[in-house]
């Protein structure tokens, strides 16, 4: 095998500029995001010494992230998908200001930190469906798994640097200096959103509606393969999305120094598989992707509670993140190979709720878990409970298992529309 087969396919940086616009503002806005992860929920555990403090940004985060993920969904079937990137990427950039004049108090406030991790997860919601959406009508549909890829190795690098310089700098910096690079980050990605091409919303439109939702919802629940997708995703990260009780696992392995490396090993395992991605554009049967991926992170979540050695944990942490590399590139292109460009933006915004509602409940049923039966006993059972119920789901579900991509009758409908139109450029 040659290395250009196993290196990353980059025709999507090749054939758009919109791509490689997209690509940037994200590295950039995702380098910033991951530094107040780290520091926002590592100054609630300062601030209250408490599991469930922690975990409870999960359940503050949940109902912004569903209201908002669903109407975002509409939103971007209705209007110019650009124009909602930009006014949502502006003002995330305002609420990271808030954190940042929070933190320069003489005593910071418990408060506002919960109140804008539920800003935040409102315009995550109403942002992520336009951008999701907007890829599969820039990008050449023979391209889409490259492309997902190459968002994911984007995705990786920002979270392997943010995390591990927010530890560094919280630590001998303060959160203050964290959330100044929040701020800085958001400015850069506000000003590469303005040169993005308009994306007007096809001429029929309909204004969003709760018709319009229930038209998305009835789409999703007639497709077994879409359905298989969200429900994997939510299972994995429902049971096996331990990050809420990091800094308390870093406290039991007397490994405080390891907190910023907790949070970037997954990235870290998926980073090398993306590096090593371009055998993925010659995958047919996504489906497979996803089952086995989901498997091997909740596989490799149960052997990072079961070690006590932090180094251990942290390989563990980053076979995670690898098979939710894998997981992940198969269900995002089987939702580009297949959606309507219509109804693009409404099922975008039920994929919103499928891969963020999951990590939310995640952190509440950790941090409960963890205030419970301990920490590590919190993260090992969950990963044996994401085994089994993607096993029953991969059972249940037979559509989703013999997905493939030259056979689907969805995704031959895709690739017919699809040629009789030109890609962005």
């Amino acid at each position: 095998m040659s290395l250009s087969a196993v290196l990353p396919d980059l025709s999507p940086w090749r054939s758009t500029r919109d791509f490689r616009l997209l690509w940037v503002q994200g590295l950039v806005t995702y380098f910033g995001s991951f530094m107040a992860m780290v520091a926002l929920p590592l100054q609630i555990k300062e601030l209250t010494d408490s599991p469930l403090a922690v975990g409870a940004m999960g359940a503050v985060e949940l109902l912004p992230l569903v209201v908002f993920g669903l109407y975002g969904g509409a939103l971007a079937d209705a209007v110019d998908r650009r124009k909602v990137i930009l006014l949502s990427e502006a003002a995330l950039g305002l609420l990271a200001v808030v954190l940042l004049v929070n933190a320069l108090l003489p005593s910071p406030l418990l408060w506002p930190l919960y109140v804008v991790a539920a800003g935040v997860s409102a315009l995550s919601g109403l942002q992520r469906p336009a951008l999701d959406s907007l890829m599969a009508r820039i990008v050449p549909h023979d391209q889409l798994t490259a492309a997902a890829a190459l968002n994911s190795f984007r995705w990786n690098v920002g979270a392997i640097a943010g995390p591990s310089l927010a530890g560094l700098v919280v630590a001998y910096a303060g959160h203050a200096s964290a959330y100044a690079v929040t701020v800085a980050g958001f400015t850069v990605s506000v000003l590469l959103c303005t040169r993005l091409s308009p994306a007007p919303a096809a001429h029929d439109a309909e204004k969003p509606s709760l018709k319009g939702l229930a038209e998305g919802a009835r789409y999703a629940w007639s497709r077994p393969v879409l359905l298989g997708t969200y429900a994997v995703d939510m299972a994995a990260m429902f049971f096996a999305f331990p990050n809420a009780v990091f800094p308390f696992l870093a406290d039991e392995l007397d490994a405080e120094w390891a907190l910023g490396l907790m949070y970037a090993a997954g990235a870290v395992g998926s980073l090398l598989l993306g590096l090593t991605s371009g055998w993925t554009s010659r995958v047919r049967r996504h489906g497979l992707l996803v089952v086995f991926g989901a498997a091997g992170w909740g596989l490799a979540i149960t052997a990072a509670g079961w070690f006590s050695n932090v180094w251990v944990v942290l390989g563990c942490l980053a076979l995670a993140g690898a098979g939710d590399m894998v997981s992940g590139l198969g269900r995002s292109t089987i939702w580009n190979q297949t959606i309507p460009d219509e109804l693009r933006g409404r099922l975008a915004g039920i994929e919103v709720l499928s891969y963020s509602v999951g990590p939310q409940l995640g952190q509440v049923r950790a941090g409960a878990a963890a205030g419970w039966t301990g920490t590590r006993t919190a993260i090992w059972s969950g990963g044996l409970a994401c085994v089994a119920s993607v096993a029953v789901l991969a059972a249940a579900l037979p559509r989703l298992v013999s997905y493939d991509a030259m056979t689907d009758a969805d995704a031959r409908l895709r690739r017919e529309r699809d040629a009789a139109r030109p890609a962005a450029s």
